[in-house]
């Protein structure tokens, strides 16, 4: 954990001192794959092979339009940024070579020469300047839920082999978020194709090539052979998913998998008893809560939400459920995370200060419902049955469970109109760029991509934090932010989660704390 949080601390305050963006060297998390090594169970022969199991497949292969980990990891084999991150969170060179602050405060990217998409065709400043406006700008094409990903553009301009983003004010972080979003597509091959077919197919720069799409199943990759970077190790790359986390750790130990996701607690001696697999874990930048939505009955009430908060045991839940494979949380941002607040303390356990806040809600008697994801998180459903029962244990409320498979509730989480989202559901949220921002303003602005708040005085504070140039005062801002967070309570304060992978004995690879899977910087045992 200390070690994380160093590295996290490290990574943020690089990300807000210097203009000139050229401190960092390395960028988005997990979309290059060029420095791989190789590692599977061997395959035949020669032949490098690696297969990964996840507990969830994509939402389909725009890269622009999803908001989940899974998915970047799926289509994060092909589709790259301007600027990447290697596993200790630096920024590196991605499609840009070079990157600058301007003069008036906007940023300037030269791009890289000689990169192909997959079809052949050459990447343009074109290309560059429509991705970015594809994402940030609702009338491009999208509603991206990544739309708060770049921070606030006002116009993106191509030039002669770069390109010019223009920010509504100061962006401190701009550097950081380039290095953790913003994938590139062609604009030709966007246009020329509807929606339906974007998911099916791909066309990116990266090094692995999709050679088979079975959508909700399996995706196989091959090497890009005209990849701008080194020389691709891996011969092929499939990528498969099972939300029944004893069906991932069979696989692996059958040796029909090389990386499984979140092994369970549980499992996590029967994998390092075996003589095929190991355990890697990392604490990992995600938190998970249960958020509540602020426009309806009863989350309308502060009193109420605080008392959900309450309700729940988190340190039981993460000693006895996740046998200690999680940090408590008391607010959005996680510690090492640029603005964490280490004076704000967790909502301690406490039963009758909940069911005192009930009554004082005016909504005593209520029925409400969790839903929570299938195997999307690690320990997910039993997370949410323990939150439930403790809720459903207070003598004036009722709570029911409603599990659901990740793919459908994610369509309800993102969907654009916040009356079309869930009202109380397990979530998590990973934050590739370490930085406070990234949290609060997607998840609790009123303008976020996926709010479930409007309250104006985080939305100044999250204003000013976007403006200032002073990190120190950045800092003081994000803090403030957080407090007002706790106060208002949008969530049931969870824990951060810890990735726990299993991995063949065959191969050795190290875990990312962004949870990007880059399988081809794994190597032969």
């Amino acid at each position: 954990m200390l070690a994380y949080a160093g590295t996290a601390a490290a990574v943020g305050l690089a990300g807000c001192s210097g203009s000139d963006g050229s401190d960092g060297s390395d960028g988005s998390d997990g979309s290059d794959g060029e420095d791989g090594g190789d590692g599977s169970d061997g395959g035949d022969g020669d032949s490098f092979e690696i297969g990964v199991t996840m507990g969830q497949m994509d939402s389909g292969l725009d890269p622009q339009d999803h908001a989940e980990t899974n998915t970047e990891i799926i289509v994060g084999q092909v589709y790259e940024g301007l600027l990447d991150r290697d596993k200790e969170g630096g920024i590196i060179e991605g499609l840009a070579t070079d990157w600058e602050r301007t003069e008036d405060g906007n940023v300037r990217f030269v791009l890289r020469e000689g990169v192909t998409f997959h079809n052949g065709d050459p990447l343009t400043a074109e290309d560059v300047a429509f991705s970015i406006r594809r994402i940030v700008f609702d009338d491009v094409g999208i509603v991206s839920p990544q739309s708060n990903d770049l921070g606030t553009i006002d116009e993106v301009v191509p030039g002669d082999g770069e390109v010019v983003v223009d920010f509504a004010s100061y962006n401190p972080i701009a550097f950081q978020l380039f290095a953790t979003n913003g994938p590139i597509m062609q604009r030709s091959w966007v246009e020329e194709n509807d929606g339906n077919y974007i998911n099916q197919n791909t066309n990116g720069t990266g090094p692995f090539v999709v050679t088979e799409y079975d959508s909700g199943n399996q995706v196989a990759y091959e090497p890009n052979e005209e990849y701008w970077g080194e020389a691709n190790p891996v011969d092929e790359l499939t990528m498969g998913a099972s939300s029944e986390s004893s069906t991932r750790v069979n696989r692996l130990l059958a040796e029909e998998s090389d990386i499984v996701t979140n092994v369970p607690p549980q499992e996590v001696s029967r994998v390092e008893s075996s003589d095929v697999a190991g355990i890697n874990s990392v604490a990992s930048a995600r938190i998970i809560f249960l958020q509540m939505r602020y426009d309806v009955e009863p989350f309308s009430s502060q009193q109420f939400r605080q008392a959900m908060n309450y309700a729940v045991d988190v340190e039981s839940i993460v000693e006895d459920v996740l046998n200690g494979f999680g940090s408590i949380t008391a607010q959005p941002t996680l510690e090492g995370h640029v603005g964490h607040d280490p004076e704000i303390e967790p909502y301690p356990y406490d039963p009758d200060e909940a069911e005192r806040l009930v009554e004082e809600s005016g909504h005593a008697g209520v029925e409400i419902t969790l839903e929570t994801p299938i195997g999307r998180y690690l320990g997910d459903v039993e997370i949410a049955q323990a939150a439930a029962s403790q809720i459903d244990s207070l003598s004036n409320v009722s709570c029911e469970l409603e599990q659901r498979e990740f793919s459908s509730l994610v369509q309800d989480v993102t969907a654009p109109n916040i009356e079309d989202r869930p009202r109380f559901n397990l979530l998590g949220w990973g934050n590739g760029e370490f930085d406070g921002s990234q949290t609060l303003t997607p998840l609790l602005s009123s303008e976020g991509a996926l709010t479930v708040l409007e309250n104006e005085e985080l939305d100044g504070l999250l204003a000013d934090a976007e403006a200032t140039q002073d990190p120190d005062e950045r800092v003081d801002i994000l803090q403030e932010a957080n407090r007002l967070a706790h106060d208002l309570a949008p969530w049931v304060f969870m824990h951060q989660q810890f990735s726990v992978y299993g991995v063949s004995s065959d191969i050795s690879w190290e875990p990312r704390a962004d949870e990007f899977i880059d399988p081809d910087t794994a190597t032969r045992q």
